[in-house]
């Protein structure tokens, strides 16, 4: 097993900020580890350092030269003018530079361009690779190559850098924040993909189901110092908690022998130089021990609810549209007092707009959303904390209350509140631009509820926040005197706090579903599993019957006849597709045809994939 990462005694600070020290740590070939560590505490520009963004202040770090490595941003930046072809396929490498070429010389009309782009494609074997792009493509629904960059929304371009980052097929995957800006479906899809993959892997996440999945061990940076756990996550907060109450032992027990050390090296007579230089360097060291006082900062949620009456929020036969597209079509629903609603479905299916009707930040083409008269919105948006350049931390939450009200009565001064929410008197006046993306967060979160808010809603609040911070969020959010409605794609945190799911399907509609994401999931998945018997059923049934034997009837509904026609004729169409495939490839390989030909051959090929894609789901359809 090679050492694909080795980091030593590796430092970093900004200013007097000191993110880690003395950092040491390995990853070996074939280990899939998660980085984990709280927020401002330099697992971003760690991950920088390795990429060759930035560089350690002490310290060493080695990557084995052999290999491919991988990295993928937290927030990825494309030049804007491109198109999504033009960034998808402008990886290094000898393959890819060879795909590139040949998809360049079929519309160039050069016949020499493209023998010779075509034989480069036969000496790299990278006929395949050219199918593998366009399926990553496809499968990350990327499916417009036209498209330019900077048309994109922030989900599309995180799957565009996923993209550049695996069709390279790297041996070390270095990815920071993989499932931010994700979709439920694309975050299964990479779960399933980096769970098969051979490579190695080092990530940072705070998803802990798709952390538990995906690796196989755990580093967590803790005060300053890196600490390795094999195992999943529950091994990990075990073995946590284990290290911790043993180092507070240790201390303790540091503190008695001090006392006795510290009598011995008072006794001692300053003009005697027998003092064994062993014993007061162990003096020195012991004294380290004993002075250890862990101090487990978290955040502290402590912030009083408004009081909710009766009337909470009531919709009835809400439509909107924009254009042709259609967002909600005659939505009715009547919220009650402590509902814990969550929202899944796809992106642009209507998510956002929904939360925009009921906070009225947009009005409905028709239908009537009533709010009662004591309900507080608490709206944390996807796009983050708003503010201006220079601004501070104390500046923000000033700009909100000067004192806050607590659960339980008391008041703050903002300060203090701030400290509560990890913002200590020396960090309270750095710019805001300064902060880490979680602490950014963080701060977010905190200017939500300085406010009082009996109705909070969350759109993707799990983004950038460190897992200590989510426990303690979901902590507070479960047992929050108001409704809740959160948009997430965080799972675990999905299954830790919601009654019950609006499933956004498209076109307007809407489903309520009486559980969490797992319980859809399995329900989803039993569905799944019932298709494919029926399907099986049907396949059999359609298999000519024995003579001897009777074709038996079936109580279920049948196809029509015009339905039987159309499936013969699909089973008769895909046939033929899949043979002028083979011929097609064939002939592309040849070497024989003309400039023009290769041309059109190659464009009726791509037709020819679309059409058997699209014969075999309306034939899946019939069948099922």
């Amino acid at each position: 097993m090679s050492t694909y990462l080795l980091v030593e005694n590796a430092s970093k600070a900004y200013g007097d900020i000191l993110l880690f020290e003395n950092l040491t740590f390995v990853v070996n070939e074939s280990q899939k580890i998660a980085l984990i560590a709280k927020n401002g505490t330099g697992k971003t520009t760690l991950l920088n350092i390795l990429a060759s963004r930035d560089s350690f202040d002490a310290g060493s770090y080695y990557i084995n030269k052999d290999i491919k490595v991988g990295y993928l941003e937290q927030d990825p930046q494309f030049d804007p003018e491109l198109t999504i072809f033009q960034a998808a396929y402008g990886a290094e490498g000898e393959p890819m530079n060879s795909v590139r070429e040949y998809e360049l010389a079929l519309h160039s009309h050069d016949k020499k361009r493209l023998e010779d782009a075509m034989a480069k494609m036969d000496f790299y074997n990278a006929w395949d690779f050219d199918v593998k792009i366009k399926q990553m493509l496809s499968v990350l629904k990327l499916d417009n190559l036209d498209q330019q960059v900077n048309t994109l929304s922030g989900g599309q371009v995180k799957r565009l850098a996923l993209a550049v980052t695996l069709i390279n097929e790297p041996d070390f995957l270095i990815l920071d924040e993989p499932t931010n800006h994700l979709d439920l479906d694309m975050i299964e899809w990479l779960e399933e993909y980096l769970s098969k993959t051979r490579c190695t892997l080092l990530m940072v996440t705070h998803d802990r189901y798709f952390l538990d999945r995906v690796c196989n061990e755990i580093i967590e940076i803790d005060e300053k110092q890196a600490y390795s756990y094999k195992g999943n996550y529950s091994y990990f907060l075990e073995k946590r908690e284990e290290r911790l109450f043993n180092k507070n032992l240790n201390a303790e027990k540091a503190q008695n022998l001090m006392r006795r050390e510290l009598d011995w090296m008072r006794r001692m007579p300053k003009a005697r130089g027998t003092k064994a230089k062993y014993r007061i360097d162990a003096f020195y060291d012991l004294k380290e021990q004993a002075d250890y006082r862990r101090n487990e900062r978290q955040v502290d949620i402590n912030v009083q609810t408004s009081r909710l009456g009766n009337k909470i929020l009531e919709l009835e036969n809400v439509n909107k549209r924009f254009d042709d597209k259609i967002m909600l079509n005659d939505f009715s629903y009547i919220f009650s007092r402590f509902e814990k609603v969550g929202i899944i479905g796809r992106n642009g299916v209507g998510k956002s707009t929904f939360l925009n009707l009921i906070t009225q930040r947009i009005l409905p083409d028709s239908g009537k959303i009533d709010p009662g008269e004591t309900v507080v919105y608490g709206y944390y948006e996807q796009k983050g904390l708003q503010f201006k350049p220079g601004q501070r931390v104390i500046d923000i939450a000033k700009d909100i209350a000067e004192v806050v009200t607590l659960g339980d009565g008391r008041q703050l001064g903002v300060s203090q509140f701030l400290t509560q929410f990890l913002f200590p008197p020396e960090m309270q006046y750095v710019q805001v631009e300064k902060l880490s993306g979680g602490e950014k967060r963080r701060l977010y979160m905190m200017t939500i509820l300085l406010r009082n808010p009996n109705f909070l809603i969350l759109d993707e609040p799990t983004n950038d926040l460190d897992i200590m911070t989510l426990n303690v969020l979901e902590d507070y959010l479960a047992n929050f005197g108001g409704c809740l409605i959160i948009v997430s794609h965080d799972r675990f945190f999905m299954d830790k706090l919601v009654d019950h799911l609006f499933i956004f399907e498209g076109e307007g509609m809407v489903y309520d579903f009486p559980g969490n994401y797992s319980d859809y999931r399995a329900s989803q998945k039993m569905q799944e599993i019932e298709a494919a018997r029926q399907r099986a059923e049907a396949q059999e049934k359609n298999k000519p019957a024995a003579a001897s034997k009777p074709v038996e009837t079936s109580d279920k509904k049948k196809l029509s006849y015009k339905e039987k026609k159309e499936l013969e004729q699909l089973e008769a169409d895909m046939e033929a597709l899949e043979t002028e495939k083979s011929q097609l490839e064939a002939e592309i390989s040849s070497g024989t045809l003309s400039a023009d030909d290769l041309v059109s051959k190659s464009n009726r090929i791509g037709e020819v994939m679309q059409l058997i894609d699209d014969k075999t789901d309306r034939w899946l359809e019939l069948s099922a």
